[in-house]
Parts: C-alpha cells; structure tokens; sequence
C-alpha cells in the first residue's frame, strides 16, 4: 500500500485493541508507553490520537473489548450445553481461567493495577461483574427450575469470588491440583 501525505492510515481497529491489550496484559498500564502502544498496535502517533484518543482511552476501549468477547465465549459455552447443571460448572471454571496461561485475567490484573484511582477503570470492571454475577445467578436458577431471588444473587456472587479467586490463585503459580480443589469445594454452591 503506498503512502500519501495526508492520507489516514488503514487498519483494523479490533486488531489494533488486541494488540494494545497484549502489550497492556503483559506489562501493566503504568509500565507501557506510547511508543510501545504504537509500535504494537502498528499505527502511526497521529493515526493513534486520531483514533483512540489517549493512552487511557485506549486502555478503557481494550478492557471493554476484553469484557465484551470474554462474555460472549461464555455465553458460547453455556449455550453448547444442555444440562444446567454441568452448563453452570463450566462456566465457573471458564471464568476462573483455569485452563488458561499464567498472565491472568486481564481484567482482574488491570482493576487491580488500576481501579482504586480510576474511576472508569473502576465503573467496567463493576458492570462486567454485575453481568458476571447475574449469569451465573440465570444459570442457578434455571438449574433450580425457578427465578432469581437474593439467595440465588448471594451464590452467584460466592461463585465469582471463588472464581476471580481461582485465577489470581493459578496467576501466582499455585499447583492446578489446588485450584482443582478449591473449584470442587466451590460445589454446594452449584446445587
């Protein structure tokens, strides 16, 4: 493709957020400069600004983007699977990362890294974990053949915390039989 004075760059912009998210998930918010966003992300500083906007804009458009696909497999998933019940225990075990590498969730790492002083940061990662929450609270109830009501909403969110857990646990190393372990203890919560 030649080049013309003026002329915007072409690209892919959910190809250029994976790659702002790659640099991002492996090096922090803080750690990653400008320089090393442009030069994954494969834009030019102007076709950056134009863009995206900001350095933190392009974190928030990466960590709803994140959420957005995150989501969408675990509806997938769900949706793949017949039983309720096995439905609900493959979900917990997606979310808690078990079967993935040790970087970690890359929401989790960036609320972590973030959140506390940032307000938007901290207002996706609340809504995706609402989402999460009423999931997983859709998925016990329709294992229980019922509704949703606060106990359901509390298991839910036990289910989260577990599974959040989980992948904070297998971020920092601990043996997958341990995480294994702490899924199964997870089980009355499933019933």
């Amino acid at each position: 493709m030649t080049s013309h004075p003026g002329r915007p760059r072409e690209f892919d912009r959910d190809t250029a957020l994976d790659a702002a998210m790659a640099v991002f998930w492996r090096q922090g918010y803080e750690a990653t400069s400008l320089d090393d966003l442009t030069r994954a992300m494969d834009l030019s500083r102007s076709s950056f600004y134009g863009c995206f906007g900001s350095k933190h804009d392009v974190l928030l458009a990466a960590i709803q983007r994140y959420n957005d696909t995150r989501f969408a497999m675990l509806q997938q998933l769900v949706a793949a699977e017949p039983d309720p019940g096995r439905a609900l225990r493959a979900a917990v075990t997606a979310i808690s990362g078990a079967q993935g590498g040790r970087e970690g969730c890359f929401l989790i790492n960036s609320t972590v890294e973030l959140a506390r002083n940032d307000p938007e940061v901290e207002a996706l990662s609340r809504r995706h974990l609402e989402r999460l929450e009423a999931f997983l609270a859709g998925l016990l109830a329709r294992q229980a053949g019922g509704g949703t009501d606060e106990a359901t909403a509390a298991r839910a969110r036990g289910l989260l915390a577990i599974a959040f857990g989980a992948c904070v646990m297998h971020k920092a190393g601990t043996a997958p039989t341990a995480i294994d372990d702490l899924l199964a203890a997870a089980e009355p919560l499933m019933r």
